[in-house]
């Protein structure tokens, strides 16, 4: 079926030039990396971003291959036969039931301005609508989008339609990894070292349980954690024999100058024990080891327990906001 079939796209006779059509695979990741590298000085991207980077035609490809069927649910704009936008479709349910519908697009910006944005917002409102209906998931379902703080034209173009901002993720930098503030002693008792595979379990049970009282989080299955697994730069703090908090760090694969605390989660009876700050300077410092310049992390409005006094206190310096938006859906 072709993207234009029953598709709700708005008239193309407004458009002259600009066609949509769908996502033919290998041939378009390099199109597709080309238009992102030309949105990112007019959006400010931040090229080493763990949140969203300025991406490569491999990962992009990558980024394909996890799609449900992309042909689908992934469409690209062409205007006198270049591609000039693209638009991406993925879901996904959360902790309290909700199946979130997040749609992400970009269009190159001598583009905007001519109803392409608009036109590319309403394929994939309609498109989420008959997903939704083919899911049976209407009762629970959300359309969700995203878009950096410095994105103004896309700002602009969800609140015109109705989403609403819901929360948002602040993606901070430790630049320098020689440079590491005094680390204090521990409180007695407490432990910090590797995660084996035999506590892998309960590093997952940590971060997870951390997330216990957070809106808008991702279910995350223990199958999930161990698909992903890479313990080199994990840390973990034990109270005894019982695991207190993580720590779970890795290089990007992409660029390994660049190292990222993916997750950094102390359980609520141990906080404010100075766990938090140990088992970051610990993870910055197995980063280090292994070859990471600098490390990134990011954390969420949303989330009550993380505290942007630890990570400054740390040396970690904000660099951007990445705003997740959310509307309800009518099918």
């Amino acid at each position: 079926m072709g993207v234009n079939s029953g598709s709700g796209l708005a008239p193309w006779e407004r458009l002259p030039g600009y066609v949509f059509r769908p996502y033919r695979g290998h041939a378009d990741h390099d199109a597709m990396a080309a238009v992102r590298l030309g949105c990112a000085q007019r959006d400010r991207t931040d090229a080493r971003s763990v949140v969203e980077a300025l991406p490569t035609a491999a990962e992009i490809a990558e980024a394909c291959a996890k799609l449900d069927d992309p042909s689908q649910n992934q469409v690209l704009v062409e205007h006198n036969g270049g591609v000039v936008g693209y638009l991406t479709i993925r879901w996904w349910q959360e902790r309290d039931g909700t199946w979130l519908y997040l749609h992400r697009g970009y269009l190159l910006p001598e583009h905007r301005g001519q109803g392409t944005g608009s036109a590319m917002l309403n394929w994939a409102e309609n498109r989420i609508r008959r997903l939704v209906q083919q899911h049976g998931t209407a009762q629970t379902a959300v359309i969700g989008a995203n878009a950096m703080a410095s994105e103004q034209e896309a700002t602009a173009l969800l609140l015109e339609n109705g989403y609403r901002r819901v929360f948002s993720l602040v993606e901070l930098e430790l630049a320098d990894l020689r440079q590491r503030p005094d680390e204090k002693p521990l409180p007695a008792g407490i432990r910090i070292g590797a995660v084996d595979p035999s506590n892998y379990r309960a590093a997952w049970k940590t971060v997870v349980d951390s997330y216990a009282d957070a809106a808008f989080t991702q279910r995350w299955t223990f199958e999930s954690f161990l698909a992903t697994a890479d313990p080199t730069c994990w840390r973990a703090a034990w109270d005894g024999e019982h695991m207190a908090g993580v720590a779970l760090c890795s290089i990007r694969r992409h660029d390994p100058t660049v190292g990222e605390v993916e997750e950094l989660s102390v359980r609520a009876e141990s906080r404010r024990l100075g766990l938090g700050r140990a088992l970051l300077l610990d993870g910055v410092r197995c980063l280090r080891e292994h070859g990471a310049k600098t490390a990134r992390l990011y954390t969420g409005t949303a989330n009550p327990h993380r505290s942007y006094d630890l990570y400054e206190s740390a040396g970690l310096r904000r660099q951007n906001e990445y705003v997740r938006y959310r509307k309800p859906i009518a099918v």
